[in-house]
């Protein structure tokens, strides 16, 4: 399934919603068409376990795509939304997690050229986060090394404390997009939330797929554009730490929680990297895609205070 939270206008609040096709479906709209209780919220369906998801499959497949008046709009009628608007913790961020990422870092960056023999975890402040088609922020007096980042997003389903890599995808709900923009000139003393936690920072959608629709998530090409020039290209068979992996280590020292993010760290070709370097400015658009999961366009605007 592609799970989602939209607005059907402008005045309207959040909701819950699942892909038909070119319908969205009001998911707790849907259980009272079909005499359930459904969660109205993505954090709340996550929550519910694979009991929730179980029950929101079976009145898709009850109701046979014949939805009552006001349970389905059309997709191109609604506003996506983040899939999660609000995080309840910091997004668990990925630093150097493919082989040519860590060359093009180690040459313009200044991190170590040698490959990390453990993941390099950072974090995101879940404000941060922004939807489908929401602005990237762009403030010249903080920054003028505005950079991207496409990420494969993995969203955590299960307490996982300790686990093994072997049952680490267990506890994954799903797989969505995530843009990793940083500001490359903010690293401070080697720590990175300042660069990579700002307001904005975090373009996160356009949808959650479930696991069971994604079972080997190693497997998707991604790619970004800015302003329809491809940047980024690979496939997330090319990371050094795995998704099972970077479970398995987070969970070794932190609990992962239920709605928990990994975005799992970025391949070659951001605008750091480049020769010369490329850096986002106002009036850029940069679109990202991951493959069987969906794309996120995000305009850049200008900030700077007067």
């Amino acid at each position: 399934m592609k799970l989602v939270t939209y607005r059907a206008s402008v005045e309207a609040a959040a909701k819950l919603g699942v892909m038909d096709g070119d319908l969205v479906v009001d998911v707790a709209h849907l259980g009272t068409m079909m005499g359930e209780d459904l969660p109205d919220s993505m954090l709340a369906l996550i929550d519910a376990g694979r009991p929730g998801l179980a029950m929101l499959k079976a009145c898709l497949e009850g109701a046979e795509g014949d939805y009552a008046t006001g349970v389905a709009t059309d997709l191109a009628n609604v506003t996506l939304l983040a899939p999660i608007p609000r995080p309840r913790k910091n997004i668990f961020g990925i630093g150097l997690n493919y082989v040519e990422h860590v060359a093009e870092s180690a040459a313009s960056l200044d991190t170590s050229k040698d490959l990390p023999k453990q993941p390099v975890i950072f974090s995101k402040p879940p404000t941060t986060v922004i939807g489908p088609g929401d602005a990237i922020e762009h403030n010249a007096k903080i920054t003028q090394q505005l950079d991207w980042e496409v990420e494969l997003a993995v969203i955590i389903g299960t307490t996982a404390r300790r686990v093994s890599r072997e049952a680490a995808l267990n506890h994954v709900f799903g797989y969505s997009v995530m843009i990793d923009i940083s500001a490359r000139d903010n690293r401070r003393a080697g720590q990175w939330i300042f660069s990579k936690g700002q307001d904005t920072y975090a373009p996160f959608g356009p949808c959650i797929i479930t696991a069971d629709d994604m079972p080997d998530p190693q497997i998707l090409d991604l790619w970004l554009t800015v302003n329809g020039v491809e940047k980024q290209r690979s496939n997330t068979r090319h990371m050094l730490f795995n998704v099972a992996t970077l479970i398995a280590d987070i969970s070794s020292g932190i609990t992962l929680e239920p709605g928990d993010i990994i975005a799992s760290g970025t391949p070659e070709g951001v605008g750091a990297g480049r020769t010369p370097q490329e850096w986002l400015w106002p009036g850029d658009v940069v679109i990202a895609t991951v493959e069987g999961i969906g794309t996120i366009r995000h305009p850049v605007i200008n900030t700077t205070p007067d």
